[in-house]
Formats: structure tokens, C-alpha cells, sequence
């Protein structure tokens, strides 16, 4: 495929209003680590809100969204869906916890929570398994979307493609800090946007497709449309709906949609101007992030199959792409090459854009963990905020240099999504209820972290796993179908984490009661600490959280239901099902006056 004057020149354009921003504002953001982190605390909701949405606006998601539906149809999204659920908590119940507690990092709560070693060690550790790990396992899943984009579109091997890629978002995150990072996903936003939905206009009206109309009845498409699965399909409701919606969701830890909110979700409420900021900056990106943004990348995945309707077919039409990556959300950069100059280089600017937004916000995300919460706890105690700032700009390049080479090993987007869902499988309970629940302490989390990798490992790579689960009701030879799987790791990892909770010693009554006042969350969970108390030497505050939080989480569920009739009533008009869309129009109106009246109670008020 070759690119016209027209496209270098958007492209070129982009870069250089991308890069010219974060030279300017990283002249500020270097100064001191809470200004490269966290941008003084200071920021509006609408700007958190627009760079949570440009952050998961990765170039690996279209091609996972493409694969879901290519294998399942568009109720194959339900996967990421159901975490709708953690996200409106999130907005209503935990962002303005995250807010009232100041840290600098989600990591820090730990010896906010916790105390002694047991909370040095988790906050450290987990730094290093958050920061880390599971960082790199993100970052290689967007690097590998674009090695797959520059094979297909341009016909450039996946070690050039790294390098070069890698390159401009490691300068950019290295200067400009997290300022930079967010501004410049404002700018980012809108170019992917554009892109994404002049893509799906352009490539749903082919001559090969026809239009929406056309589309929706083709032959290879009709049985996919559905948002919901079939019912009368038992194996498949369960796997793409019920568990989702019934485990998923609060069990397993990812990264955007953590249970009670952390990483790069947290790192943005934390950086809010104030509580309130904080809540409207969450619920604005849930609103866009699951109820808007995916539709154009479905109608493109819709098109991918009549256009290659199979994997033999991708391979026919691009040679070039090897074997080691030939997969289903391939599909999504095959359709992009048949775009017309001027057209092609904004999807290409687009992609660009999604791609440096999402990598340079884990860059700094993973650094500041590895800076605040290991190096500056661990390593050197005393150091200077000079040196902090260094320390996180030298972690910002280790982090992209190992998360490029596992991209050049993983094959497909969605083989890393059920790895990162499998592996912190049986946490997410913890990380709800340990604002909720005096009794969870530090070792609570580290045997639920220990736990859930140790199941994960034994149940996916050992021949454990294979004796336990069958694939499919023609290859019965397990003992239970393959959907069993998480919530067996769920049930395994939940019950010993609990054990090893009453087994060992609860925090102390100044830890709790410190946590309590300066957090004041609420519920029967902290009950236990009017009698602990009488023991302490710290006074026990109440505030009126407690009459609110009825509140919050009834505007946790109309939150999820509006998103949810949102997504339906987008679908609908797309499909051209004009009765029932404006029937969910009307619902998701109505829905919306209900909750703002309901923010009008939980909204806190700053004198």
C-alpha cells in the first residue's frame, strides 16, 4: 500500500503538534515527581475524563473488538462489557475515596490501610507486579497491534515497526511527563475519533457492502449483529454473558477496569482538582468508553467478513503477514488498506494517535509505581527530587524496551486479554471490600495476589488444567466445560484468601481508625471499630458519608443501566431498528434526569 503526499503530511503534522506539546508543558512536569506523575493534583474532570478514553483508545483494542466479533459476533464484547459494572461503582462509591486519600500513587494506600513490614513489602511488590508485569503485558498487546498494522498497511517487519514506533512514544512520555500525557490525549482523542468513525463511513458504504441496510442482512453477517447472545445457545450465554456479568467483573483485576479503581484510572482521579472532579472525570469516560466509541470498530469487524470472511483469505491477500500473527483481529488493519488517499493518512495519524496515547500514559503510569512505591521506599530513601525524576525517565525506557520484545512473541490481542484476566483472577474481591471491611489486612492481599497466579498457572499450563476442562461438548474428555475455568480460579484463590485472613492478625486499632477518619468510608464492615477504639489513642471521626452512600450505590446502578440502554439505543439506530431505538432513547433520557438528581445528594460541597 502506498501512502500520497497528502497522507505523510497529516501524519508528519501530527507528530510534530504531539511532540511540540509535551517539549512545552515537560518543561514544568520535570521539576518535582508530583508534578511528572500527577500534574499538581489540579486537573478539570472534562480533560481526566477525555485522557481515560484516548488511554484505553489503543491501537490493540480495535483489532480485539474485530476478533470478538469475527469468532462470536458483537455479543462476543460482553467480555469487556460486564466491567461496566466496577466502572460505575468506581465513579460512585470509590473515586472519591481514591480522592480524599492524597496519595501519590494507588500504591501508596497500602501503608495508609496497612501497617509494618507486611504493608512495606505488599506496596513494594506489588509496584514491581503492577509497574511491571502486568504493564509490559499491556503495553505488548498495543505494540503488537501495531506491528501487525505496519505489516498489513505498509509492509514493514515487526522489528522496524517496534523500533520506530517505540521510539516517538518513549521520547514524548520521557519529556513530557504526566501533564503531557494528558494533554496531548485531548488532542489524540478527537484525531482517533475521526479516524475510527470516517473508517467505518467510508468502509461500510463500499460497493462490496452497501451501505448499513445491506450490511446488517448479508448472509456472513446476519447471525452476528445480535449485542445480546443466544439464548437457546446454553455454552455460549454462559461463556460471553453469565459469567462476565456474574464473576468477571469484580473478581479479576484489568488494566482500565480494576475493581475499585487503580493504575491509570487512579493515577488520573488522584490528579482531580477535588472529590467531585474526580467523580465526574470517571463517569464521563464510562459513558464514552462503552456506550459510543466501540460501534465504529464493530461495523468495520461486521464488514471485515464479508471482504475476508476467513483467515485464508487474509492470508491470500497479504502474504507478507507471517504465520505467527495471522489472526482474526488481523481482520481489523486489512480493511483499513482499502481506504483512499487523504482518508488513509487520518486513519493512520488515528492509529498513530491511539497507539502513543495509550503506551506513553502505561509508561508513566509503570514508572511513577516503580519510582514512588519500590525505588524511593526500597532502594534510596533519602533521595532527591531531582533524582526521582531520572530514576523514572531511565524506568520509562526499561518498560519499553521489554514490552517490545514480548510483542515481537504474543500472537493476538485476545490471547493476551484472557492471560491478564485469568492471571488475577479471585483479587478483585479484595480490592473492593478493603475500604468496606475492617478485617482485611496486608497479608489478605499478598495470599490473594500469590494465590490467583498460582492457580492461574496450574489450571492454564499444566496438565491439571486439561484433566479439569473440556473446549467443547464434542471433545467431553475434562470434567467440567472450559467457561469453569475462571470461576474456579475465582472460588479457590476467594476461599484461602479468606482463610489466610482470620489466620492472621487484624491491623491495628490506630491503623484502622487513622484510615477510617481520613477516608470516612461507611457500612456495617467498620462497625467493629467503635469498640476497638477504647483501645486506641486516636479519636473516632463520623462524618454524614454514611447517610450518602444509599445513594451512591443506587446511582452506581442507574449509571450502569443508562450506559448500557446508551450502547443499545446506538445499535439500534445503526441497524436500523428505528421503533425500539427510540423507545431505549426515551429510557436513556429518563435515566439521565434520574441520576442527575441523584448527584445533586451524593455531590460533596467545598466551602
Amino acid at each position: 500500500m502506498t501512502l500520497s503526499i497528502v497522507d505523510y503530511t497529516i501524519i508528519i503534522s501530527l507528530f510534530a503538534v504531539i511532540l511540540l506539546t509535551g517539549i512545552i508543558v515537560g518543561r514544568k512536569s520535570g521539576k518535582t515527581t508530583s508534578e511528572y506523575f500527577l500534574s499538581g493534583k489540579n486537573m478539570p474532570w472534562w480533560l481526566l475524563g477525555i485522557s481515560m478514553v484516548a488511554t484505553t483508545f489503543a491501537t490493540d483494542t480495535p483489532n480485539l473488538v474485530t476478533d470478538l466479533v469475527r469468532n462470536n459476533g458483537v455479543s462476543g464484547n460482553w467480555v469487556w462489557w460486564a466491567f461496566l459494572l466496577t466502572g460505575m461503582l468506581t465513579v460512585f462509591v470509590y473515586a472519591k475515596l481514591w480522592r480524599k486519600s492524597n496519595v501519590n500513587t494507588d500504591l501508596e494506600f497500602y501503608e495508609l490501610r496497612y501497617s509494618g513490614k507486611p504493608a512495606k513489602f505488599l506496596r513494594g511488590f506489588r509496584a514491581l507486579y503492577l509497574g511491571v508485569f502486568f504493564n509490559v503485558l499491556a503495553m505488548s498487546a498495543v505494540t503488537l497491534a501495531a506491528i501487525k498494522i505496519g505489516q498489513i498497511m505498509l509492509g514493514i517487519q515487526p522489528i522496524y515497526t517496534v523500533f520506530i514506533a517505540g521510539s516517538v512514544a518513549l521520547v514524548f512520555s520521557y519529556i513530557g511527563g504526566f501533564k503531557g500525557v494528558v494533554y496531548t490525549d485531548f488532542i489524540l482523542f478527537f484525531v482517533a475519533m475521526a479516524g475510527a468513525i470516517g473508517a467505518a463511513v467510508y468502509l461500510v458504504n463500499l460497493p462490496e457492502i452497501g451501505g448499513l441496510s445491506a450490511l446488517v442482512e448479508h448472509p456472513l453477517v446476519a447471525d452476528k449483529i445480535s449485542i445480546l447472545p443466544d439464548f437457546s445457545d446454553k455454552e455460549l450465554l454462559i461463556s460471553l454473558l453469565i459469567i462476565p456479568l456474574a464473576v468477571q467483573w469484580w473478581s479479576s483485576w484489568y488494566p482500565g477496569a480494576e475493581p475499585g479503581g487503580g493504575g491509570y484510572i487512579a493515577q488520573r482521579m488522584l490528579a482531580a482538582k477535588d472529590e467531585n472532579h474526580s467523580v465526574m472525570a470517571t463517569l464521563f469516560f464510562n459513558i464514552l468508553h462503552y456506550a459510543l466509541r466501540p460501534w465504529p470498530w464493530i461495523l468495520v469487524a461486521l464488514a471485515s467478513l464479508i471482504i475476508f470472511p476467513d483467515l485464508d483469505s487474509l492470508k491470500q491477500a497479504f502474504p507478507s503477514l507471517t504465520d505467527g500473527k495471522l489472526g482474526h483481529d488481523a481482520a481489523y488493519p486489512a480493511m483499513l488498506t482499502l481506504l483512499p488517499s487523504g482518508l488513509l493518512g487520518l486513519v493512520l495519524a488515528s492509529l498513530i494517535s491511539a497507539y502513543m496515547s495509550t503506551i506513553s500514559t502505561h509508561l508513566n503510569w509503570g514508572a511513577s509505581y516503580i519510582v514512588n512505591d519500590f525505588y524511593k521506599q526500597h532502594i534510596n530513601t533519602k533521595a532527591s527530587e531531582t533524582k526521582l525524576v531520572k530514576v523514572g525517565k531511565l524506568a520509562t525506557v526499561g518498560l519499553m524496551i521489554i514490552s517490545s520484545c514480548l510483542a515481537l512473541w504474543f500472537q493476538n490481542a485476545k490471547q493476551i486479554f484472557d492471560f491478564i484476566i485469568m492471571f488475577g483472577a479471585g483479587t478483585g474481591l479484595v480490592f473492593l471490600l478493603r475500604w468496606f471491611w475492617w478485617r482485611i489486612n496486608a497479608w489478605t492481599e499478598i495470599s490473594a495476589m500469590f494465590i490467583s497466579g498460582f492457580v492461574s498457572i496450574i489450571l492454564k499450563f499444566t496438565s491439571i488444567g486439561g484433566f479439569l476442562f473440556y473446549s467443547s461438548s464434542t471433545d467431553a474428555t475434562g470434567l467440567m466445560p472450559s467457561y469453569m475455568e475462571l470461576p474456579l480460579a475465582v472460588f479457590l484463590t476467594t476461599l484461602l484468601w479468606l482463610l489466610v485472613t482470620f489466620m492472621t492478625k487484624p491491623e491495628s486499632s490506630d491503623t484502622l481508625i487513622s484510615f477510617y477518619n481520613r477516608i470516612q468510608p461507611s457500612g456495617i464492615g467498620w462497625n467493629k471499630l467503635e469498640e476497638l477504639s477504647v483501645n486506641s489513642q486516636i479519636e473516632l471521626k463520623h462524618s454524614n458519608e454514611k447517610s450518602k452512600m444509599p445513594y451512591s450505590i443506587l446511582s452506581a446502578v442507574v449509571g450502569t443501566l443508562l450506559v448500557y440502554c446508551i450502547l443499545f439505543t446506538t445499535g439500534n439506530f445503526l441497524y436500523h431498528n428505528f421503533s425500539l431505538a427510540y423507545i431505549l432513547l426515551s429510557v436513556s433520557v429518563f435515566l439521565t434526569l434520574v441520576l442527575i438528581y441523584l448527584w445533586k445528594k451524593i455531590k460533596t460541597d467545598f466551602i
